[in-house]
């Protein structure tokens, strides 16, 4: 164990993980290797923990066409539970920005905000899907934020409900939106005057 935890504390960490090809190990090992991940000491630095965000889990994200099993699930969640802020700059930050994202990248981010993320983790995602050009598919992570009803900073919730006004044309016949608009008003109704 201390051979593999100064391996992860070097920068060959991406040789390493071509090397165990953890990228493409069976999901019942990649569960018990995240948790084994969880009782290392000392924590594993943020740019280690981001690469191995990247390694274990980015591919089996992106290419996937249907709902993810249980067991990647839980390793996801076991990760995130961790290391939450390199997992959502990672992971959650290129699932947003792949183009023609599919749905059940989108799904499998809104269920980590909606179950897995820690309050201040659910605001970074938001403030990452903020800074690109609202969509379609987008609006159920927004909704699935707020959803979460954690207080949001006021600068966060300024810039929502601006994007939701400037936004507001593209999205005159959209049904997800307008679902939107009401949960904020709902949830933030005394923030928002």
């Amino acid at each position: 164990q201390s051979l593999m935890c100064h391996a992860l504390c070097h920068p060959q960490l991406e040789g390493l993980c071509s090397f165990l090809q953890l990228s493409v190990c069976p999901e019942p090992l990649l569960v018990r290797f995240c948790g084994w991940l969880l009782t290392l000491t000392p924590d594993l630095s943020y740019t280690s923990a981001a690469i191995l965000a990247e390694q274990l889990f980015l591919r089996r994200v992106l290419s996937l066409t249907q709902p993810p099993s249980r067991h990647l699930m839980a390793a996801l969640a076991s990760f995130s539970s961790k290391y939450s802020q390199p997992f959502c700059r990672v992971l959650v930050a290129a699932v947003l920005q792949e183009p023609g994202k599919g749905a059940e990248q989108t799904k499998l981010v809104c269920e980590l905000v909606e179950e897995c993320l820690e309050p201040h983790c659910v605001q970074l995602v938001l403030s990452q899907v903020l800074e690109m050009p609202l969509s379609e598919q987008l609006l159920p992570v927004v909704q699935a934020a707020v959803g979460r009803q954690d207080v949001l900073p006021p600068e966060l919730l300024d810039l929502l409900v601006l994007t939701l006004c400037q936004q507001a044309p593209a999205f005159s016949t959209s049904l997800d939106y307008a679902k939107l608009v009401t949960a904020v008003l709902t949830v933030y109704q005394s923030q928002v005057g």
